[in-house]
């Protein structure tokens, strides 16, 4: 996710962007589609119907 191009070094922003960041492939991760996770995140950012898929799918997690 390009973290080394980020400006933000101060207090626990670093921290909390790294929370957000996994928090973001953790949800993209149990998505069935084929594909890479770039491409997930790309989509995510590009559809917002997908996007809405993800958070739903998060939550309404089914039980495995």
């Amino acid at each position: 996710m390009n973290e080394d191009q980020t400006r933000n070094r101060k207090d626990n922003g670093p921290e909390n962007l790294a929370l957000l960041r996994r928090f973001a492939l953790n949800l993209a991760r149990p998505e069935p589609s084929k594909g890479s996770m770039k491409g997930k995140r790309k989509r995510a950012g590009w559809d917002n119907a997908f996007l809405a898929q993800l958070l739903t799918q998060f939550a309404h997690p089914q039980m495995r």
